[in-house]
């Protein structure tokens, strides 16, 4: 029992530290989807690659 409050405790650190960086991921992912909209909105297109796989 001498253990279990320093286990306890590193569990719920990883799972905050994990928590955070879903959370973080999520919302990067949203900024950087709205960042291309906004691109796209304005007429900013993405490269396209030709048949052979090299960019134009």
């Amino acid at each position: 029992m001498t253990h279990f409050v320093f286990i306890a405790a590193s569990y719920g650190v990883s799972l905050l530290a994990l928590g955070l960086l879903a959370l973080w991921l999520v919302l990067d992912y949203r900024s950087q989807r709205r960042t291309l909209s906004e691109l796209e909105a304005r007429g900013v297109g993405r490269r396209r690659a030709n048949r052979t796989g090299e960019s134009e």
